[in-house]
């Protein structure tokens, strides 16, 4: 073998390292935020805390509240003092934060937990996905992506199976102490996750840089630009300048509404179908499908965008969901439903995933925790947004008005990512190179 294909088995080996620790964290991070609408129908079927829909609805949002600030804290700390400091405490607040939920004794106690477990959820995400970033194969980003986002949806299977195997015999209390588990993974993210080497390069630390890149055998990335680095609002302020603010504002609405569906079906899904009629047995695996649905998403769209661009596929995708979710307004045969549902799943999760993709291969290595950051953190506003109406329209006895605001919600996010997808091509065309902050994938 050459040593140039040594270099590059090696660096795969360390692709691997780094994607396969960050699927396992983003694993307990789907486990915990899929938690709450997992064992909702049970609480609210036993009155837990005194909780009733309208508060359900309230409680769901505390976490996507948590989520924003998460997220918007996120890209600038990550970028200042690293995305393996900042993941391995993420992972640890919303294990802490899950163990107060199991023992609240009131509804403030309860969300409370669930509003820290949200900050370091919200923070864990969009850090995951610039560190898989860093170390994707050329020319397959998009997919390392795709493949990291089904560990979000393997865990909303799992909190399925939490819900149906562990609460009916021990209460719901139990769920959560099971999303303290991951505790026991920290130390293990701590020991073998490398930092990132176009963050230790971005930052100056190059001796630290060429050790980690010597202990692997890799390439280490080129130096670049610090003046990005130096000061602490000019990676978010980058994400402006040169006519840049009207395609990160369009992301942002794009993610905005995207945010707005995923976690308002996420959070409502079992209990609105549990309202058709359904018992809780069947409910549940609405969002297995669901899941399974985005864990097939996730790869599909992830290679398509690699060769078709990822605004484009993103456009699409929401499209087909906002299609799925209104159907989920009508009556149809069981079968036919589990069919609907899975394929919403193979669409919704993975629209949104693309967006997020967008913003990650087209950043540059100092700035990309902050552009995806800021990207996921605005569109949280719309992830508080959907739980809380959901609740809302439960709470008036208008259920099935739930799926088509948030059909709505997918049309508005396809339009947004379309318009993008339209001004890059353009842009592209004008300049006769592919733009440097949103590439099309």
């Amino acid at each position: 073998m050459s040593s140039s294909s040594a270099l590059s088995a090696r660096g795969s080996g360390l692709a691997l390292l780094v994607v396969g620790l960050c699927w396992l964290a983003v694993l307990f991070d789907g486990l915990d935020m899929f938690i709450y609408g997992s064992v909702l129908p049970h609480m609210l079927e036993e009155k837990a805390l005194g909780i009733t829909s309208a508060q359900a609805g309230d409680l769901g949002s505390y976490a996507t509240f948590g989520m924003l600030v998460g997220a918007l804290a996120a890209g600038t700390v990550a970028d200042r003092v690293g995305r393996k400091k900042l993941m391995v405490s993420c992972v640890t607040l919303f294990s802490l934060a899950s163990g107060l939920c199991a023992v609240a004794n009131g509804v403030a106690v309860f969300g409370l937990g669930r509003t820290l477990a949200g900050i370091g959820l919200g923070g864990l995400l969009p850090t995951a996905i610039s560190m898989v970033s860093d170390y994707a194969p050329r020319g397959r980003a998009a997919l390392t992506i795709g493949l990291l986002m089904t560990a979000h949806h393997a865990g909303g299977i799992l909190s399925a199976y939490v819900a149906l195997w562990i609460v009916e015999p021990l209460g719901w209390r139990a769920a959560f102490w099971v999303c303290v588990v991951p505790l026991l993974f920290v130390p293990v993210l701590a020991r073998f996750l490398p930092e990132s080497l176009s963050f230790l390069v971005a930052r100056g630390r190059a001796e630290e840089a060429r050790a980690l890149a010597g202990r692997y055998d890799v390439e280490l990335p080129a130096a670049k630009d610090r003046t990005a680095a130096g000061a602490p609002w000019a990676n978010l302020l980058n994400l402006f300048r040169g006519g840049e603010w009207v395609q990160t504002l369009l992301y942002w609405l794009a993610s905005f509404g995207g945010l707005l569906l995923v976690y308002g079906v996420a959070t409502w899904l079992p209990t609105l179908m549990r309202g058709e009629g359904y018992e809780l047995g069947s409910a549940l695996t609405f969002v297995v499908l669901f899941n399974l649905g985005g864990i097939v998403g996730m790869l599909v769209a992830g290679r398509a965008s690699d060769r078709f661009g990822a605004p484009r596929i993103s456009a699409i995708w929401f499209a087909l969901t906002a299609g799925g979710v209104f159907l989920l307004s009508v009556h149809m045969p069981l079968t036919l439903t589990f069919a609907v549902v899975f394929l919403t799943g193979v669409f919704l999760n993975s629209a949104q995933t693309m967006i997020y993709a967008t913003v990650s291969i087209g950043s540059t290595p100092a700035n990309r925790a902050t552009a995806v950051g800021w990207t996921s953190g605005m569109g949280r506003f719309g992830a508080v947004f959907g739980p809380w109406l959901g609740g809302q329209l439960l709470a008036a006895d208008k259920g099935d008005w739930g799926f088509t605001a948030f059909a709505m919600a997918g049309t508005a996010s396809m339009a947004f990512i379309g318009i993008a997808a339209l001004r890059t091509a353009r842009s592209e065309r004008r300049d006769g190179e592919p733009r440097q902050m949103v590439a099309a994938g």
